[in-house]
């Protein structure tokens, strides 16, 4: 019985029990508790108990009933914060919502405790706002640039990061402001904005910039790579050298780098490059006597070797007496070992 009914057919009854006591007996009855008199119709005696246990009997069901119903919006509640904070937990923030029951405390705390990746099958619940932000999570690990208002990331969580980097491969000129101001961005991001750079713009926006970043040697074989492809607005001698020396370049490393300038430079330029390398950095010297075999500079070979002792460089003394006796070896046929 609800109790709206038990209201109604309580108060009937007690009219009822009244009105039948009244009519069998009309009379008034009189009650003396020290000295206080009370006089009141018979009826009224008889029902007075029945409305003690009514309003008792209501009141103690108002109350378990507001009971209840705060339970029921404390969990309806909890169930609203539980999806926030998978939500948060989704998208890697610290997630500070709090419950008012111990069985979502519970999964709060189990949840708090897992890391939580979103898998390439298909998603799906009832909750249209988690189908969206899984849909954008995979989106951002597929490798798509995602506006950061329509998530709100956590800037320094793994997705923020990643979302970045989608970014720096979606838009060009990001990559620019990153590497104008690099100090506000991680290594990789500017590694990644600088090879960007490097790969679609102009060889005088990269000497604008290049100076900015820490160059590893991946970033500085791009960098000769690019000037090699663009000799009239090519790094200057002091500048490979200062790069090379900042990247600890070892002898291979400067025999590479004469190869990829071989056929980019005019052979004055390049002997010259090779040639101020070698006056300041000892391994590169080896490059320098691959770059002037090249161009067949002989007398400039013999005049160098002079100044070094029998035991080393014995690949282009080999070489040089090989062409004194009319045999044409490479040095690519030569290793390069001194």
């Amino acid at each position: 019985m609800g109790l709206k009914k038990y209201i109604v057919f309580s108060i009937l009854l007690i009219i009822l029990i009244f009105g039948y006591v009244f009519s069998v007996e009309p009379g008034e009855y009189k009650i003396t508790v020290l000295d206080i008199s009370l006089t009141l119709p018979i009826a009224v005696w008889v029902i007075l108990p029945l409305l003690v246990l009514f309003i008792g009997s209501v009141s103690h069901m108002l109350y378990y009933s507001l009971k209840s119903y705060l339970k029921y919006r404390a969990i309806l509640k909890d169930e609203e914060n539980i999806m926030q904070s998978i939500k948060a937990y989704l998208l890697q923030k610290g997630d500070k919502t709090s419950y008012k029951t111990k069985a979502f405390k519970d999964i709060s705390n189990i949840l708090s405790q897992i890391n939580f990746e979103v898998k390439d099958s298909s998603f799906t619940t009832s909750n249209n706002e988690i189908n969206k932000i899984v849909s954008l999570i995979k989106d951002i690990n597929n490798g798509t640039y995602v506006q950061d208002k329509d998530l709100k990331l956590e800037p320094t969580s793994k997705l923020a990061h990643k979302n970045l980097l989608n970014k720096v491969d979606a838009e060009i000129d990001f990559c620019v402001e990153v590497l104008k101001k690099p100090m506000n961005y991680s290594s990789d991001v500017i590694k990644k904005a600088f090879l960007n750079v490097v790969e679609e713009k102009s060889m005088t926006t990269v000497k604008k910039l290049y100076e900015n970043v820490t160059l590893d040697k991946e970033m500085g074989k791009k960098l000769f790579e690019k000037s090699a492809k663009n000799p009239d607005f090519a790094i200057i001698n002091e500048e490979v050298i200062k790069i090379t020396k900042n990247l600890d370049y070892e002898k291979n490393d400067y025999l590479e780098l004469a190869k990829l300038y071989k056929d980019a430079y005019q052979p004055d330029d390049l002997i010259s490059l090779f040639e101020d390398l070698s006056k300041e950095i000892d391994c590169s010297t080896e490059a320098y006597l691959y770059v002037l075999f090249e161009f067949e500079m002989i007398d400039r070979i013999r005049e160098l070797l002079t100044s070094y002792t029998d035991e080393e460089y014995p690949a282009f003394r080999a070489l040089i007496d090989l062409k004194d006796s009319g045999k044409q070896y490479s040095l690519e046929s030569l290793c390069y070992k001194s």
